[in-house]
């Protein structure tokens, strides 16, 4: 049985695990090169919080959207980055080959902001019919998860891309972490503060200006970043064409890494997690604590955390191992969603605390998966990373999957509810139905859908092997 992928036989240019366990433990990394590559993130925060956390929220109480044509005009766009995501990592790689870098589709990702924008600038005649508006947002949302993965993919190839080793690998998405997490702080406790409670599509524009600007600055130096830990190598020629079309190479790396298989089976179920309480925060905050500004306040008690537990996160894994401490986080996750069907029954300490867990848990959901994946890559091929595009591309098509199952899942339950969608300024009373949607849907759900996660990262193999490797 081969340790790495579970199969009877060792695959082709599989290593076994020991061979790749350590290159070093990552301080031999720059950190000023390390500081920068982190920055980037604080761009992409921004936008893989506010589209999750608003944009549900402004279709169906700014623009009218019913909750199933709301739904769909999240779940549409994203269908589309499953085939996106993965050609982005194949032209990834092969630009990698050809010009010795990603930098110049990593660059191309920086056009990001406009397109932020117009998602929200929804035009008054366009805005009068909630059919337009969602086609409105429905296509500006495929160009702007276009260029964000033009971003994405290259920028997280970096880790796999560089030499270090288990524990190096840690620490470089560590800081990456916590420079993520104040991007999505600042998304997260922004966003809902400028665009007020929905009041005007005018308000929304402003909030996506100034998020928008915020974005693109940290982009640039996200770019400045990668640049710095990796040099420009000489261009090979060797991997261009070498693993076929984009869909051949999600076949493959699929095919042939089990380890890499799981943690994306796992991940996809965490992905849709966190996303559906991301777009349920504020109908929970405005429907079932009757404090529509109270969104600020979960937000901020779900992601400020994570900026205190990374480090201890990162230090308990050197200890533990990543698979332990994502385990962990998993199971506590589902306690904490579950605690917060108390609601306002319980005073407003309650749901804050419950939300403070989910936060420290969020912490590591984040960090050890994404530190994982290029464990998966070096156990199965070794120090040759000609095919990491691919990899990253197939990882970040599961994210986009799960950011857009997460909000069409309680976008369903709120549908199944009776929820009455609202245009700007209205006042609805909502159904006892729809309140039971509202409450179940950010809470049971969750907690059902991360106890599914557990059970699949339970099955994952490879860091037992990399840490008895290390003899840790």
């Amino acid at each position: 049985m081969n340790a790495a992928t579970g199969s009877e036989a060792p695959l082709p240019d599989e290593r076994a695990p020991a061979a790749v366990a350590d290159a070093g433990d990552g301080a031999e990394v720059p950190r000023p090169a390390l500081v920068r590559y982190a920055l980037g993130s604080a761009g992409m925060g921004v936008y893989v919080t506010v589209p999750g956390l608003l944009l549900l929220y402004f279709l169906t109480d700014t623009l009218g959207v019913t909750p199933w044509l709301a739904g769909l005009a999240l779940l549409v766009p994203k269908a589309v980055d499953i085939v996106l995501h993965p050609y982005v990592g194949s032209l990834s790689d092969r630009e990698r080959a050809r010009r010795g870098s990603r930098l110049r589709l990593l660059t191309a990702g920086c056009a990001l902001a406009p397109a932020f924008v117009a998602l929200f600038a929804v035009p008054g005649p366009v805005a009068d019919r909630p059919w337009a508006a969602a086609l409105w947002v429905a296509a500006w949302f495929v160009v702007a998860n276009a260029l964000f993965a033009a971003y994405q993919v290259p920028y997280l190839a970096t880790p796999t891309d560089m030499e270090t080793g288990y524990h190096g690998r840690t620490r470089v998405l560590s800081f990456r972490m916590v420079v993520l997490t104040v991007g999505i702080l600042v998304g997260g406790a922004l966003a809902p503060l400028l665009a007020g409670e929905g009041d005007s599509v005018g308000r929304y524009v402003v909030m996506a200006l100034v998020l928008g600007v915020f974005t693109v600055v940290f982009q640039y130096v996200g770019v400045g970043g990668v640049r710095d830990l990796l040099p420009a190598a000489a261009p090979t020629g060797t991997a261009v064409d070498r693993h076929g079309p984009a869909l051949a190479q999600v076949r493959d790396v699929l095919r042939r890494n089990r380890p890499f298989r799981v943690l994306v089976s796992c991940y996809l179920l965490v992905s849709t997690t966190t996303h559906l309480v991301l777009a349920g925060l504020p109908y929970y905050a405005r429907h079932e604590l009757d404090r529509p500004g109270f969104t600020t306040v979960l937000m901020a008690a779900f992601v400020a955390p994570a900026l205190l537990t990374t480090p201890l996160w990162f230090r308990l894994s050197r200890t533990w191992g990543k698979q332990r401490c994502l385990l962990l986080c998993q199971g506590f996750f589902a306690v904490g969603a579950l605690g917060l069907a108390a609601g306002k029954t319980a005073g407003l300490v309650v749901p804050v605390l419950c939300t403070l867990v989910l936060g420290v848990c969020f912490a590591g959901l984040q960090l050890f998966p994404f530190s994982m994946v290029p464990d998966t890559v070096r156990a199965a091929d070794g120090d040759e990373t000609g095919r990491t595009g691919a990899y990253t591309g197939v990882w970040t098509a599961t994210e986009a999957t799960g950011a857009a199952a997460g909000p069409y899942l309680y976008s369903a339950a709120l549908a199944l509810g009776g929820y009455a969608a609202a245009r700007a300024g209205e006042e609805v009373t909502q159904s006892g139905g729809a309140h039971t949607a509202i409450l179940l849907g950010f809470t049971l759900l969750p907690a059902l859908l991360m106890a599914a996660a557990l059970a699949v990262q339970s099955r994952y193999r490879l860091d037992a092997e990399l840490t008895r490797a290390r003899g840790v």
